[in-house]
C-alpha cells in the first residue's frame, strides 16, 4: 500500500513507517500533520484522483525541524577582477514518519 502526496511544489511516494524528508511546514515537533493532497492511493488496486482522491489522508509525525547542509553558490565573469560574489544557504526542511494511510 503506497500513496503519492503533494506537498512543498512536490509529488513525494509514500508508504507507511517511512520517514521523509519535506519543505519546512509550519508545526511542532512531536505533532501529528494530515496531508489531504493525496494525488494516487494504492490499496489492491489503483486510484487517480482528479486532481486529488476524495476522502484520502495521509497522517504522518513530525520527528525535526531542521535546516540541510550547506551549499555554497559562488559566480564570477572570468577576466574580471572584481566581478566575484560568494553565497551559502541552507535550506529548511521537516523529517516526518508516516504512520497512516487511509
Amino acid at each position: 500500500m503506497y500513496a503519492i502526496i503533494e506537498t512543498g511544489g512536490k509529488q513525494l511516494k509514500v508508504e507507511e513507517g517511512q520517514t521523509i524528508f519535506v519543505e519546512k511546514l509550519d508545526v511542532e515537533e512531536g505533532k501529528k500533520y494530515t496531508f489531504d493532497k493525496v494525488v494516487a492511493l494504492e490499496n489492491g488496486g489503483l486510484t487517480l484522483g482528479d486532481p486529488y482522491v476524495e476522502g484520502a489522508k495521509v497522517t504522518c509525525k513530525v520527528e525535526k525541524q531542521g535546516k540541510a547542509k550547506k551549499i555554497i553558490i559562488f559566480k564570477y565573469k572570468p577576466k574580471k577582477g572584481s566581478s566575484r560574489r560568494k553565497q551559502g544557504h541552507r535550506q529548511p526542511y521537516t523529517k516526518l514518519t508516516v504512520e497512516k494511510i487511509g
